[in-house]
């Protein structure tokens, strides 16, 4: 595979750039080799600068749900882009998303948005601790909520494949209020309200973890969460960054039959632009400057091009069969993975939700970070880039969660399977 316009532009790349990426698990560092240079995408596929052609299990990190390129989000940008790409002020667009949010996830009565998923759970939490008067959050040990101060305590993603400490740069005043638990353990959380219940504003949690690989929530655990906080009077915050509008028209929590009060999403509802957004009660949200006292504020929130792209995003999923779509093609290529492994004698343990996935190369189960970190991460690395080799793109990170689009065609999971027979028979011999 020729990578010589790859090699030459991460090195040019390093020279200006930290680390040559501009967010740092594109960088290959727990992979190896090169981090491909990205020219085009259409579809389920995307090319290099090398002119390599790639199925794309990555998709943006999640937005590209209707696969990348798709004609009618790119005509609506431009239509939107003809009229100007930024105003700092209102326009109706904004509301007619504010709209389809609260149709789809009814636990939204009012929504804000912003440009990222960093700035809505930082935001989300802020306005939870002004609600509550009180100073404490609550989160899942392996769960990723952003880079803001108090979180990057015990996340994964690209904080957990780097291997580096979670807070360098964070004042200890910040981190000291951020309370770890393990994901899926109830016990462990009431634990932690006994001992910090009145201080404790809120639990944030991914309901189904994409972080640390995807790992779904045990039967029951988000329910206990929800009493948990009903019980001490702290809020309960979906994360649904990565879950909403993926694995269920409403998310997580319409899947999971959990109501939340407040919510953080982000990707599909920019439509692959730079959006996000937080929402929740009425009485909640009344807080938020300018109608209440709680400040947040943004120049590009509800940027009129990544508000035309999450429309047309949304509407497009509303056709019949999506998620039933979505669901059966990330399970074939999960079970089809499972069985290969199998057959070969590699411990595997696969996951999928909705269109979500994710692989863990140990017997499982999985159901925590720290049962994630026992996967083979030299198994992994192999795996990886033998499937780089062959032309599938995946996540360069076991900690991180696949995608599939509705782009992604049965021809595209069997290349993708016959790819992973031969990535697998590589993980065999080096055993």
């Amino acid at each position: 595979m020729e990578l010589s316009k790859s090699r030459r532009e991460f090195k040019r790349a390093k020279r200006l750039i930290p680390g040559g990426v501009n967010s740092p698990v594109r960088a290959f560092g727990s992979v190896g080799g090169i981090p491909r240079f990205i020219d085009s995408a259409k579809g389920a596929r995307i090319r290099d600068v090398d002119g390599n052609e790639y199925i794309d299990y990555v998709g943006s990190w999640g937005p590209m749900i209707l696969g990348h390129s798709h004609p009618k989000v790119l005509k609506a940008v431009r239509k939107a882009m003809a009229s100007g790409t930024s105003f700092g002020a209102p326009t109706a667009r904004e509301s007619d998303l504010a709209e389809t949010i609260r149709r789809a996830l009814p636990s939204i009565q009012k929504v804000r948005m912003v440009s990222s998923g960093t700035e809505a759970t930082m935001s989300a939490l802020r306005l939870a601790r002004g609600v509550t008067g009180r100073p404490r959050i609550l989160k899942f040990d392996g769960c990723y909520h952003g880079h803001s101060d108090g979180l990057l305590v015990g996340a994964g993603s690209g904080v957990a494949t780097l291997g580096i400490p979670g807070s360098p740069g964070v004042p200890k005043a910040m981190t000291d209020q951020t309370i770890i638990a393990p994901f899926n353990d109830l016990v462990a959380t009431r634990r932690a309200f006994g001992r910090w219940g009145k201080q404790i504003a809120a639990i944030i949690v991914e309901p189904i973890a994409g972080n640390m690989g995807c790992i779904p929530p045990t039967p029951g655990f988000l329910e206990g969460l929800r009493a948990i906080c009903d019980e001490f009077g702290a809020l309960l915050i979906f994360d649904e960054v990565m879950t909403g509008f993926r694995v269920a028209k409403g998310g997580a929590q319409r899947l999971y039959k959990v109501k939340p009060d407040l919510t953080t999403l982000g990707k599909i509802v920019g439509g692959g632009l730079p959006a996000a957004a937080y929402g929740g009660r009425r009485d909640f949200m009344a807080r938020v400057a300018p109608e209440g006292d709680i400040y947040q504020a943004g120049t590009l929130s509800g940027n009129p091009l990544a508000v035309a792209a999450g429309i047309t995003t949304l509407e497009l999923l509303e056709a019949p069969g999506v998620y039933e779509t979505l669901a059966e093609r990330s399970s074939t290529l999960m079970s089809g993975l499972a069985e290969r492994a199998e057959a070969r004698g590699i411990p595997l343990t696969t996951r999928s939700v909705g269109g979500m996935f994710g692989f863990f190369f140990n017997r499982g189960p999985v159901d925590s970070f720290a049962e994630a970190q026992q996967s083979d991460a030299a198994a992994f690395r192999r795996f990886f880039a033998s499937m780089l080799e062959d032309g599938v793109y995946l996540a360069p990170s076991p900690y991180e969660a696949g995608f599939v689009s509705l782009a992604h065609k049965k021809r595209d999971i069997d290349l993708t399977l016959d790819a992973a027979e031969r990535a697998l028979a590589r993980v065999a011999r080096a055993r």
